[in-house]
């Protein structure tokens, strides 16, 4: 076979671009739009809080419902561990929907809106800190934990969707992102986490 023979055999073939489901772009823009248009300053408001706690060796608490729990717990390894894996010396955080005994004590004995707020009363001290995971932001237990922190003197901060809800008012720092979808909202609050974790890794204690 000829050089150019082989030179043709060889050229690939063009192949079209695969299409993108409609629920893969709408997703897509919808978290884009988002992003692009929010103003980051309270993340980094955020970041400088959560350094001062590691620095002072102050605790955070970290909550939500559903989803939002499992990004609380999920955000609580990130800084405890993923932060620091070097010397192993992490934040003190505490994610207060991880013990299911707690959990059914306190909705048994109490009220399910007060699971979170009773921890804080147990375990807080004045200066610690409390970040809430809420895509309302009007669930009863999320609001009940806010307002004992603000009685506590814990700093408090809260990541919402959809209009923020009371949550937007009670939070000493609301992280609010105007978005009517909840599985954007979650991933969102993740999102926010991960960052967190790379940006005090990258600085370090």
């Amino acid at each position: 076979m000829s050089s150019h023979a082989t030179a043709i055999a060889a050229k690939p073939i063009a192949t079209e671009a695969p299409a993108v489901p409609d629920v893969v772009s709408n997703y897509w823009h919808t978290l884009e739009r988002i992003w692009r248009e929010h103003d980051w300053s309270d993340f980094a408001t955020l970041v400088e809080a959560l350094q001062l706690c590691w620095r002072e060796n102050r605790q955070v608490f970290l909550c939500g419902n559903g989803g939002s729990a499992a990004n609380a717990i999920h955000l609580a390894n990130d800084l405890l561990y993923g932060v620091d894996k070097t010397s192993g010396r992490g934040l003190r955080v505490n994610a207060l929907p991880a013990n299911a005994a707690v959990l059914t004590c306190l909705a048994n004995d109490i009220a399910y809106e007060d699971i979170f707020a009773q921890q804080l009363a147990v375990l807080a001290n004045p200066g610690d800190m409390l970040i809430v995971f809420s895509g309302s932001g009007n669930s009863p237990n999320i609001i009940r934990a806010l307002i004992r922190a603000r009685k506590l003197g814990v700093t408090s901060f809260a990541i919402l969707g959809f209009t923020g809800g009371r949550a937007l008012e009670l939070a000493d720092h609301p992280i609010y992102f105007p978005v009517h979808d909840m599985q954007v909202a979650e991933d969102l609050q993740m999102m926010v986490g991960h960052m967190i974790m790379k940006e005090l890794s990258g600085r370090g204690r």
